[in-house]
Parts: C-alpha cells; sequence; structure tokens
C-alpha cells in the first residue's frame, strides 16, 4: 500500500512539474484569432520553447493580459526594436505594409478605436500583439489601463507564459 501511494504522489507530481513548466491545453473562448482559432478549439501551450529563444513576429501566443481578466491568445506583430504603426486598419511594420492574409476584418467600413496608431517604436523585451480577427479583438491597439485610461501598447516579455501548438480534440 505504501508503496502504491508512493507512485501516486510520482505521478502527481510529475503531472503537476510538466503543466507548470512544459505544457498545458487552451481553450479559445473568443472569436478575436478566428479564423485561424476557432472559438470552442482546445490547443496545446508550448511553455518550454521560450525558455530556449525570444518570442518571434507571427508567433501565436497565450499571455496574462496586461489589463486583466483571464489569459488571452494573441498573434506577435512587433517585437523590440521594430517600428508598428496603424493606419485605417493597415498595419505598416518598419514603415512597410504588413502582409496579414490571416487578417479578418468583419466590420470593414467602421471606423474602430485601434484603427489608427501613430507609428511608435517597440521597446526591448516588450512585443506588440493583435488578435487576428482585427474588428473584435482587445489586444495592443485598444488596450487601455482600467484605473487612468491611458493606453497600453506593450506586452512584457514576462506575461508571455508559451507559443500556441497543434489542435487537439477532447474525447467526450
Amino acid at each position: 500500500m505504501l508503496r502504491l501511494l508512493k507512485l501516486v504522489f510520482i505521478a502527481v507530481a510529475a503531472f503537476l512539474l510538466l503543466k507548470e513548466f512544459a505544457g498545458e491545453t487552451v481553450y479559445i473562448a473568443t472569436g478575436s484569432m478566428e479564423t485561424t482559432l476557432p472559438t470552442g478549439s482546445r490547443f496545446f501551450l508550448d511553455k518550454l520553447v521560450y525558455r530556449f529563444r525570444e518570442p518571434g513576429r507571427g508567433e501565436i501566443v497565450s499571455f496574462a493580459s496586461p489589463v486583466g481578466g483571464p489569459n488571452a491568445v494573441k498573434r506577435i506583430i512587433a517585437v523590440g526594436g521594430d517600428r508598428v504603426e496603424l493606419k485605417d486598419k493597415k498595419v505598416y511594420l518598419n514603415g512597410k505594409p504588413l502582409y496579414e492574409p490571416y487578417a479578418q476584418y468583419t466590420r470593414p467600413d467602421e471606423k474602430l478605436a485601434g484603427d489608427t496608431m501613430p507609428e511608435t517604436e517597440v521597446p526591448a523585451g516588450m512585443f506588440f500583439v493583435m488578435g487576428d480577427n482585427r474588428d473584435t479583438s482587445f489586444d495592443s491597439a485598444t488596450w487601455r489601463d482600467q484605473k487612468t485610461g491611458e493606453r497600453i501598447i506593450f506586452l512584457k516579455r514576462e506575461m508571455i507564459e508559451g507559443k500556441i501548438r497543434g489542435a487537439y480534440r477532447k474525447w467526450e
């Protein structure tokens, strides 16, 4: 009996360590990343990859929201040292239009908060992130501090938990 308890303890400890440091599952609860990540999908969150390298442009990451609430999933548009600008829903990176075949605009004729932003340099150790479904995403283009109302444009590196990997299906 003692041996069984030890094995159960080791198994639980191994599971918790893997979940904390290696990976876990992520449920996509909103449409901000559609059509790339459909609402209701489940994906693997790779927590190991960024222990060996920094997150890069174009990668989809999960992070603690800088404005509170549940964790969010968005695409990295710009990294430290990049210059990013938004002009009438179009993203410019380092002075050039960014090719974004994944971007979706569900309200293309409406002027929305976050459609335009003057050119801004991303500080070192920070990221500019956006959802692929731009007109419904709460992200670097629209975040505001809940207390002061000031814009929060960049995501700190330490807030990123991992990279979104392949989908999986939950057995029912």
